[in-house]
């Protein structure tokens, strides 16, 4: 599917094996300071290019979790679940594949993998595989998101 294929789904219009992919997202080293602000890590490997060389990357490297949380942005821009999403319930089998380089084309390809009903009527429990994946077509971080959405009766 592309990426402006579909908003706003609900449990219901979830099918196991539909893809989606993201636009892309360079990331810089602003981008990388910035995070480093925000989290409070100010380690050199995300600051200091000098530094980063001479640990035999590029240039600065993102923080791990700066490419997971850019997988969620990269996904919430489809508006797949812009107001059908209860909440996120975890990321689980996170793993940081290779590093995430100042100067990376970024972009998240994802799929439905599992989706199950809950107590709630109202409510259903879908999981995504997704990966993270640079310009030379390498996954940098895959994981799977559990998120909770609603369901059509939760609309009547």
């Amino acid at each position: 599917m592309s990426a402006t294929a579909t908003t706003n789904l609900y449990y219901e219009d979830i099918e196991l094996g539909a893809q989606f992919e993201s636009a892309t997202h360079s990331v810089t080293p602003a981008d990388i300071a910035a995070f480093a602000d925000v989290t409070h890590d100010h380690h050199p490997l995300h600051l200091d290019e000098g530094y980063a060389r001479s640990r035999g990357f590029p240039a600065v490297i993102a923080h791990g979790l700066y490419g997971l949380s850019l997988m969620e942005g990269l996904k919430s821009e489809l508006r797949l679940y812009e107001e059908t999403s209860v909440a996120s319930l975890g990321w689980d089998a996170v793993r940081f594949k290779a590093p995430v380089v100042a100067g990376d084309s970024l972009r998240v390809r994802f799929r439905f993998v599992e989706k199950r009903p809950t107590h709630n009527p109202g409510r259903g429990i879908v999981v995504e595989a997704l990966d993270l994946i640079n310009q030379r077509d390498e996954v940098v971080t895959e994981a799977r998101h559990v998120s909770l959405i609603l369901t059509r009766q939760a609309e009547d």
